[in-house]
Formats: structure tokens, C-alpha cells, sequence
């Protein structure tokens, strides 16, 4: 976690906090006049820098408190309140930083400008290069990448022509992490970064230099990018590691160690790789480095992994789930858990793999729904904040027109007028757009929940089956369904990884959900897949696992019930903006399966069914379709019962 502390103006070699009764009201001023001396004003103004001085250490620090912060930043303001004094820019600038962290964000913008008005009329340097800092990051908090990158430019240009120290450094590091990886401007990231390390070298500012070459390193030694380089990130990542050590700086030897094991892992230097992670483990450990210990644990159990030691392999990898859950770890957790699942697979464990594929998908669906709200939170961030920037235009327009009535000039206020109504109905249209984004983001995240419910529901159900066939047949055919039920899994859980998926990989699975049906019920019944000429399985997507439900209420509700051998006919067309999905079978019908099952006292609706439901609807909100499931109950010629036809309209997308 990195410091974002202030340089102070008022540098106090020894004391001791003056503590008075605190209160988070501010009392009015007195309003007999005072006559104090020099001495007195004096004692006043170092009052107030005392509380500041405080209040910086509960925001900026790990000692963060803010209930403090506050106590102490009232008190300046009441001494310099009842005292008369001048709001100090420092402490305009502490409020902003104060109402920044509470997310109070418009008073965080009017304490910044008046910090920064301040300091400039007071030629207050570092607060006004501060000021100009505060209000960059501000800004890329709050999305307007625009204005951030131009607050940040004003301050390099400001600090270096004042030769303030310790900016420079620290602005090209924010620009890289919150500005450029942002927005994905990998190139500006890079250079940015190198900027921090030409910086911090030549102001020898140690605290930002092993920020630069190990955040530069690290990001060289992704093996994911096809910026990777192994030498160049082994040189960057040493560097880092030299400074930290010089500096005990026992968070930055951890991450570094960490990344030079991934480094050599990289290259399958798999020795090298080993001994990082273990000397990173010698530091993050006692340190309580709990995230760089987690990470360096599962990261070991893999490398034991591809060395053939499983069960060493499993015992790391423990650790590692041991630690990140004590953390709230989630990243490590999501990963470490799909790795299991992999091994688990490859040792035909199929019982151990579903349960570590349940933990990884519980925890894959956390981090993307909490990315997606954090997506949301941004989003609404930035319409408050520009409905704001919008309303100061529209009051600087309204005074400007007051005073253009003063002077006569009754045409442009006609004008004016003209132009505020229109503002005002692009600002509504921009709200709307805004508001509508952020339902279709809701909606997402509801269907990936709705996903997360389907998986495990067929599974469980393909798990009865098995259970049932292991008790009535011989080991020669329960081998063979387990190795059907295996490759079932593998496409499940492929699938499952993703909203949509071809037509192809579903008509797969589907099939394989049937012969596994058909091997169970000792072929009680036959079925048929016919698809359109017209329909491009390997081009066309649909929703992952929404046509099996349905076919599994056909098998075990319709057929199995009735007497004789059961067909059902899948039959697929295209048509214009859906692929229509016919589900047909021969069985007793839905009026008949009600009564069984009432008579069987079981109160069971189809969760399956229902979740197919409810995700047509989201689909339906999201693609701004009328897209839905029809069903007929099949009548002979003498008008009783024989069978059920589900008509489903499946939406495309490419």
C-alpha cells in the first residue's frame, strides 16, 4: 500500500501533540476583539500546525483513522476560527484531502481550488505543486482522464521550474498507475515509469526509484503480454530488490523476490523460479506480507506441480488457500483453486475437481461481480460529478446573463436563454445514457449469479445419474460411463467459463447429456438432433447451457413415467433475429407429471427451467429482444395426452 503523503511545510524536530478537548462542530468566533502580541500569534500559528501535522498522520499513513483526522482538523479550524487567523492553504488542502477519503467529492474539488488560489497568492511552492497534484489524482478518481493528465502536467512544469523536490517522481508514478492502466495506454504506462526511475535518480528519492524499476520489471516479466522480456525484467526486478534491501524495505524485497521467481518460471527455469519464491517467503512471512506469501505458496505448489510432486504440490497450494482466506484474498483464491481442479482432472478425481471447480467459480464470480460494481461506482461517480460541472456552467451562464441585463443587451440573453435549454436537455440525454449503462451492467452481473446457479444444478443432476448406474451395473460398464461423465465435465466446465458459446460446443454437450441418459435408462427412449442447413454452429452463439434443462424435464418427467420406448426430437431453425429451438417427446405430459408428482408428495419445481427463465429475461433487457419459451401439450386423435413440445427462441449473437 502506498504512502500518499503530503511533504510538510513546518518541519518540527521535537514535540509533544498539545491535546485539548476535541469536538467535531466548529464554534463560533468571539466577537470581542483581541489584542495579542507577536508571541501569542505565534504560539497560535504553531497550535494549528501541531493539528495539522496530526491530522496528516491518520489520513496518509497505515495508521489511517479518520474519526481522528477529523478531530484534529476541526481543532485548527476552530483555533484559527476564535483566534482570527487566516485558514492556512495547508489546511484547505488536508480538508480536501479529508473530504476526498470520506467521499464527500465536491467539497474534496472546492478545498483543492482554494488550497491552490492560496498558495499561489502567499507564493506558498509546495503547496501549490501539492494542490496541482491533489487535484490530478482527483480527477482520475473520479474518470476524467483529460483533466487529470493536464493538473499532473501543470504541477511537473511548476515543480521543476521552482525546483520543488519530490513531486516529479511521484506524478510520473501516478500517471502510470492511475491514469495510462487505466485506460490501457501501455506504451505512455511504460514510459511513464521510466520516467519515475530518471526522476527519483536525479533527486536520489530512493522511496520512488524502487517503485519504478520494480513496477517496470514486473510489468516486463508478464508472461501474458507480448511485451515480455525475460532479461530486461531479471535486470529491472535485481535493481529493485538492491534498493529495497538497502532501504529494509521489507514489502518491496518480498514483491520483488516474488516476481523474479515468476520471471524464471517464464523461461521454465523451474531451480532459479524455486529459489526466488522461497527467499520471498524468508520476507514476507515475518513481515505479514500475507498476499505476496500467498501468492509465492501457490506459486510453488505449480512449480511442484509441472516437476510431477503432486503431493507436495497439494501441500503448498494449502498454504496458500490457508493464507489468502485469512486475507480475504480472492485473486489467489480463484486461481489457486482452478489449478487444483486441473490436477484433480488429470488424476481422474472427478469428485475433488467438481468441488474445486465450485470454490474457483464461487470465487471467480466474486471478483468480477466486484469489479463490475466497482464499475458502477465509477460510473455513477463520474455522472455526479459531471451533473455537477454541469450545473457551476450552467449558474456561471445565469450570472453572466444577469449581468449582460444590466448593460441592455436583451438579444443575447434571448440567446442565452436558448443556449441553457439546450445544455439542459443534453445534460438529461447524457443522464439517461449513463443511467441506461449502468442497469445493462446490472443486468450482466445478475446473469453471471444466474450462472453460477445453473453449473452445479446439471451437474448434480449428471452426478445422480452416475450414482444410480455405479449401484446397477457392472465395473466394465460403469468405467465406461465414468470416462463419457469425464468428458462431459471437461466441456461443462469449458463452457461454463463463458455467457455465450457456440452452437456447436452446446449441441456437443447436449449429446453427450443424452447417450450418458440413454446408457442409465437402459435405452429407454431415442432421440434426434436435426439443425438447420441455414445455421453456422461454429459462427452462431447462444447462451451457455439453456437448451439441456429443458430436454432433461422431457426425459424424466415425460418419458420415463410413460410405458414404452420414449423419442425426443431436438429440431433447430433460423429465423430472423432467433433460432428457434423445438423440444419435442412422446410422453405423458405435463398434466400427467403433475399429478405423479403430487402424488409423490414432493413439492419440486424445475430450478433448472427456471433459471433458463430468468436468464431469457435478463437477454431480453440487455439485447432489447422479445425472446421466450412456449409450451404445447400434445394431444392423439381420441384427445388424450401424448407428449410435450417446448418452443424456445433463442437469441444469436456473433
Amino acid at each position: 500500500m502506498y504512502m500518499k503523503c503530503i511533504k510538510m511545510l513546518v518541519v518540527l524536530a521535537f514535540f509533544t501533540v498539545w491535546f485539548t478537548p476535541l469536538t467535531l462542530t466548529i464554534h463560533a468566533a468571539s466577537k470581542s476583539i483581541k489584542v495579542r502580541s507577536s508571541s501569542e500569534l505565534k504560539n497560535d500559528t504553531s497550535r494549528v500546525a501541531r493539528m495539522m501535522d496530526a491530522a496528516y498522520k491518520y489520513i496518509n499513513t497505515k495508521e489511517s483513522d479518520l474519526t481522528k483526522a477529523r478531530a484534529y482538523i476541526d481543532t485548527a479550524v476552530t483555533i484559527c476560527k476564535e483566534e482570527r487567523l487566516e485558514i492556512p492553504s495547508r489546511l484547505s488542502l488536508l480538508l480536501a484531502q479529508y473530504s476526498l477519503a470520506t467521499g464527500e467529492y465536491k467539497r474534496a474539488s472546492d478545498y483543492a481550488e482554494k488550497a491552490l488560489q492560496a498558495s499561489g497568492e502567499r507564493g506558498e511552492k509546495e503547496i501549490h505543486a501539492h494542490s496541482l497534484v491533489f487535484l490530478g489524482s482527483y480527477y482520475s478518481r473520479t474518470g476524467f482522464f483529460n483533466e487529470s493528465i493536464e493538473y499532473f502536467q501543470q504541477a511537473i512544469d511548476y515543480s521543476k521550474r521552482n525546483r520543488v523536490m519530490g513531486v516529479a517522481p511521484r506524478i510520473y508514478f501516478l500517471l502510470a498507475r492511475d491514469v495510462y492502466q487505466r485506460l490501457g495506454d501501455w506504451p505512455r504506462h511504460n514510459q511513464s515509469l521510466e520516467n519515475v526511475i530518471k526522476e527519483s535518480i536525479a533527486e536520489n528519492d530512493t522511496s520512488f526509484l524502487v517503485r519504478g524499476y520494480h513496477y517496470l520489471g514486473t510489468r516486463y516479466a508478464d508472461t501474458a503480454r507480448a511485451v515480455r522480456n525475460f532479461r530486461l525484467a531479471d535486470s529491472l526486478l535485481k535493481k529493485s530488490l538492491s534498493i529495497a534491501m538497502k532501504r529494509k524495505d521489507t514489502a518491496f524485497i518480498a514483491a520483488s523476490l516474488a516476481n523474479m521467481g515468476w520471471n524464471f518460471y517464464g523461461e521454465m527455469q523451474l531451480d532459479s523460479s524455486w529459489q526466488y519464491y522461497k527467499r520471498s517467503l524468508s520476507y514476507a512471512i515475518p513481515g505479514n506480507e500475507y498476499s505476496t506469501s500467498a501468492n509465492a505458496y501457490g506459486n510453488l505448489g505449480t512449480i511442484y506441480r509441472d516437476l510431477g510432486d503432486i503431493k507436495t504440490s497439494l501441500s503448498y497450494y494449502e498454504k496458500a488457500i490457508e493464507i489468502a482466506r485469512k486475507v480475504k484474498d480472492w485473486y489467489s483464491l480463484e486461481w489457486t483453486y482452478l489449478d487444483l481442479t486441473n490436477i484433480y482432472l488429470n488424476l481422474n478425481d472427478s469428485a475433488k475437481a467438481f468441488r474445486n471447480y465450485v470454490l474457483h467459480k464461487q470465487f471467480s464470480d466474486s471478483l468480477k461481480l466486484l469489479w463490475n460494481m466497482q464499475g458502477l461506482s465509477d460510473a455513477k461517480l463520474s455522472y455526479e460529478i459531471s451533473s455537477h460541472k454541469k450545473e457551476v456552467e450552467l449558474l456561471s451562464l445565469r450570472v453572466k446573463n444577469q449581468r449582460l441585463m444590466i448593460y441592455g443587451f436583451s438579444g443575447l440573453i434571448v440567446l442565452s436563454l436558448a443556449l441553457g435549454i439546450l445544455l439542459f436537455r443534453a445534460s438529461r440525454l447524457k443522464a439517461k445514457r449513463r443511467i441506461s449503462e449502468m442497469n445493462r451492467k446490472i443486468s450482466e452481473i445478475t446473469q453471471a449469479n444466474l450462472r453460477q446457479q445453473m453449473n452445479p444444478h446439471f451437474i448434480f443432476n449428471t452426478l445422480n445419474s452416475i450414482q444410480y448406474y455405479m449401484y446397477q451395473h457392472d465395473k466394465l460398464a460403469t468405467n465406461n460411463y465414468l470416462t463419457k461423465f469425464s468428458s462431459l465435465m471437461r466441456k461443462v466446465l469449458e463452457n461454463s467459463q463463458h455467457p455465450s458459446v457456440t452452437l456447436h460446443d452446446e449441441l456437443e454437450a447436449l449429446n453427450l447429456y443424452l447417450d450418458l441418459e440413454k446408457i442409465r435408462f437402459k435405452d429407454k427412449f431415442d432421440y434426434t438432433i436435426t439443425v438447420d442447413e441455414e445455421i453456422d454452429t461454429l459462427m452462431f452463439k447462444v447462451p451457455t447451457m439453456l437448451i439441456q434443462p429443458y430436454v432433461e424435464n422431457s426425459i424424466c418427467h415425460g418419458l420415463m413415467p410413460a410405458v414404452g420406448k420414449g423419442l425426443v426430437n431436438i429440431d433447430l431453425k433460423l429465423n430472423e433475429t432467433y433460432i428457434k429451438c423445438v423440444i419435442e417427446d412422446n410422453g405423458i405430459g405435463r398434466e400427467a407429471a403433475q399429478k405423479l408428482r403430487e402424488k409423490s408428495e414432493k413439492n419440486h419445481n424445475s430450478l433448472g427451467t427456471q433459471i433458463v427463465a430468468s436468464r431469457l429475461e435478463l437477454v431480453n433487457s440487455l439485447y432489447g429482444t422479445s425472446l421466450k419459451t412456449i409450451y404445447t401439450d400434445l394431444k392423439n386423435d381420441n384427445g388424450e395426452p401424448s407428449g410435450t413440445r417446448v418452443e424456445i427462441h433463442i437469441p444469436i449473437i456473433t
